[in-house]
């Protein structure tokens, strides 16, 4: 095939091990617990907010509920939620 390259020159990077049970787990659990202290540090308008009480429940209840696999989608789901209350209730 005239475009492509020698193995000789391709660059490969040395592949990483996956990380373990533990690690991951808990990763997961300090991405929670700094996601809560945001979450907690919201003002009393952000609190009030009703989507403070579903950032609650998807870091609690729905974090807990889920298999580990899916525990890091929850996790980016009230990440993004609590950024949209951050935003409003820095513009009020």
């Amino acid at each position: 095939m005239p475009n492509r390259r020698p193995e000789a020159l391709s660059v490969k990077s040395p592949p990483r091990p996956r990380a373990g049970f533990r690690e991951r787990y808990d990763e997961l659990e300090a991405y929670r617990s700094a996601l809560v202290a945001r979450l907690t540090s919201l003002s009393e308008t952000g609190q009030r907010h009703p989507g403070y009480k579903r950032a609650l429940k998807l870091l609690n209840d729905t974090f807990r509920k889920a298999k580990l696999a899916q525990r890091l989608a929850v996790l980016q789901a009230a990440a993004w939620l609590i950024d949209v209350l951050e935003k409003l209730t820095s513009i009020t």
